[in-house]
């Protein structure tokens, strides 16, 4: 099916991260009713939803319709599409970066975002610790800062439950970390419950004593630097989705995004053909 001519915007794909993405999406329906909207539009209205902020609603009118991308969006996350595509991303990464696809050590950390009036109370809480009303996400990358693992939760949860619970989605999905790193507020009995249930030890990395001010600490940088890659999407500057496995779903995005551009530059040139020879007059 021939795109539509559109404006191009810039959180739109190019060809070559298209051509990355493409391939992982499910076949097309043989039967039944065929699909009138092109994919790679469907994605491009996503990727804009997530990195410009907007609602649903307020997409651009030469996008397919709002309530189409929103039904592509759900399903595809129900189906597990967005995640098969988000890990075969962040394994092709890793391989180009000279790693495993299996990493064996990650860092752990949590980020509280206030949450907007769409996001209802039963999903909602408020962090004494950040005065923050809102969620909760808590991430656990490998040490190139790509995501293993995400849990969206209410931003009362402590960090020892919410560590808990993406500790064990991440061994659950097939993750077989040996080490992570973590904050202070990992260091309780996570430590021993991580060690005894999962065969995984958890390395707290503390400030300096004494320290004043800002001071990169080690491998916890790796993890900041991955909340900062998220929340430059406007879309997580703070949390709208009266979901939170939506809101998991659009953070998977947002770093599909990041690595798409990031395998992107660092393809291999390609080098230019000969010239065509020309007739000299």
């Amino acid at each position: 099916m021939p795109r539509r001519h559109r404006h191009r915007y810039p959180s739109d794909l190019t060809d070559a991260q298209w051509a990355l993405i493409e391939p992982l999406l499910p076949p097309a329906a043989s039967i039944g009713r065929r699909e009138k909207h092109d994919r790679r539009d469907l994605v491009d209205a996503i990727g804009y939803v997530v990195r410009n902020g907007c609602a649903w609603r307020a997409l651009p009118s030469d996008y397919p319709p709002w309530q189409t991308v929103y039904y592509y969006f759900a399903r595809w996350h129900d189906q597990g599409v967005t995640e098969r595509v988000h890990d075969a991303l962040r394994d092709q990464l890793r391989v180009q970066e000279g790693r495993d696809t299996e990493p064996t050590a990650g860092i752990i950390d949590s980020q509280s975002v206030k949450g907007a009036d769409t996001v209802p109370a039963a999903s909602r809480g408020f962090d004494m610790g950040k005065k923050i009303n809102g969620r909760k996400r808590f991430l656990v990358v490998d040490t190139l800062g790509l995501l293993l693992a995400v849990l969206v939760v209410p931003a009362s949860t402590h960090d020892t439950a919410g560590g808990r619970q993406v500790l064990l989605d991440s061994y659950f999905a097939g993750r077989r970390l040996q080490l992570v790193f973590g904050d202070g507020m990992f260091a309780g009995t996570i430590v021993d419950w991580a060690a005894r249930l999962l065969g995984l030890r958890v390395q707290v990395v503390r400030r300096p004593a004494g320290q004043k001010g800002f001071e990169v600490l080690p491998r916890r940088w790796v993890i900041e630097r991955t909340l900062a890659w998220i929340t430059g999407h406007r879309r997580h500057a703070r949390d709208y989705e009266r979901r939170p496995d939506h809101a998991e779903a659009l953070i998977r995005w947002a770093m599909i995004g990041v690595m798409a551009r990031r395998i992107d530059r660092r393809a291999p040139a390609r080098r230019p053909g000969p010239r065509p020879l020309q007739r000299i007059i």
